[in-house]
């Protein structure tokens, strides 16, 4: 067994709608449990950005998204949790504008909600802030996207 640690590539989608939102979940039973994430999961071997994100997309929210391009990436040490990750961003759109997203994957999201990013920006801020103990409180990937990117957004441009 190889207990030399490793970097992994992770990937989170933002999957867009025509109003300008995206889908967020609560995780649980993995490491980041109790935080708000995008849906995403591990790249696999051979597998492009985004082939992972339409994967992951689907088989956690029964979501198909298209037009996925890649956006940033940030770079996540999780020492309490002995974890490193490289995290790719990647937006797409939904496919279908009626369909919700579905909790499809019960022992790792609690639900999915659809925000903005203002609203995620000003969580993980009052949050750092301690301003309120209730905001919520955004997996490591999303917390270091806001902080390495001041001016990051996932929108579409026009």
């Amino acid at each position: 067994m190889n207990d030399v640690p490793q970097v992994r590539v992770g990937v989170g989608a933002f999957v867009m709608n025509a109003s300008g939102t995206f889908i967020i979940g609560k995780r649980k039973g993995s490491h980041g449990a109790g935080t708000w994430a995008l849906p995403g999961g591990h790249l696999e071997y051979g597998e492009s950005f985004s082939d992972c994100a339409a994967r992951e997309v689907l088989e956690e929210t029964g979501l198909q998204i298209t037009e996925i391009t890649f956006l940033t990436a940030t770079n996540d040490v999780m020492k309490e949790e002995g974890k490193h990750y490289v995290t790719v961003f990647v937006r797409g759109r939904v496919m279908d504008e009626q369909q919700d997203p579905e909790v499809l994957e019960p022992e790792k999201c609690e639900g999915w909600e659809w925000v903005t990013w203002d609203q995620v920006k000003g969580w993980v801020a009052q949050r750092k802030e301690a301003r309120e103990s209730d905001a919520r409180n955004f997996f490591i990937p999303i917390r270091n996207l806001v902080a390495q990117r001041p001016g990051f957004t996932p929108m579409y441009v026009t």
